[in-house]
């Protein structure tokens, strides 16, 4: 399997089933898609996404459910029922669409996720251990610092710069690698960007990086 970040965003999430496991899937796939939930129940707490706004509820027997994959970009059985959920991931990828499912490994497998800053790490044992995933998750969350986040905001603007200034895409790379491996540069983020700024800005201007 290959990781990789998808941006979902005008992108439809069709989740199959409004119990513990739909609602999970809900949370999460609210914050970063058009997300619809399809049922003949749901719990509270999918009921007050649906009363806020953040998913679509369809009640429905799920009798037949063909209709809602149409338009669907992942497909989610999460039902009660592991033979319904069996026929809508076979029906999903017959129709071409991704599918979560619950156990086991389908086209999409959703990682831990420890997000700060423009940072985005996730964490996967391929659905073999989701403890080890939160283990590891809570070991690498302590690691990652304001300073980490801060020094990628620093790099973004930094290769802007340099795109104007410096023609050598090598020697760019070389700068920026050496900006991350100075001390004073990651002591001074938490202090003052003017003062980074400043200093990069000689840094640059005295080609210590040729």
């Amino acid at each position: 399997m290959l990781p990789l970040i998808l941006d979902l965003k005008e992108k439809k999430v069709v989740i199959f089933g409004g119990g513990s496991v739909g609602e999970r899937k809900a949370e999460l796939f609210s914050k970063h898609a058009e997300t619809v939930v399809v049922s003949k129940e749901f719990t509270d707490a999918i009921q007050a996404l649906g009363q806020s706004g953040k998913v679509e509820l369809i009640e429905d027997e799920l009798i037949e459910f063909e209709q809602y994959l149409t338009d669907a970009f992942i497909v989610i059985p999460a039902t009660n029922n592991r033979d319904l959920n069996d026929m809508i991931a076979s029906k999903a990828r017959d129709f071409g669409k991704l599918v979560n499912v619950v156990d086991g490994l389908g086209d999409i497998v959703v990682p831990s996720i420890i997000s700060k800053g423009d940072i985005l790490i996730s964490i996967s044992t391929l659905g073999k251990s989701p403890a080890m995933c939160k283990y590891l998750r809570k070991q690498i969350e302590g690691e990652v610092t304001e300073e980490h986040v801060l020094m990628v905001n620093l790099q973004d603007e930094l290769r802007t710069v340099l795109k104007e200034r410096v023609d050598d895409q090598k020697i760019r790379e070389k700068i920026l690698w050496e900006i991350l491996k100075d001390d004073k540069i990651w002591k001074d983020l938490l202090e003052s960007r003017d003062k980074v700024y400043s200093y990069v800005q000689e840094l640059i201007e005295r080609g210590t990086f040729d």
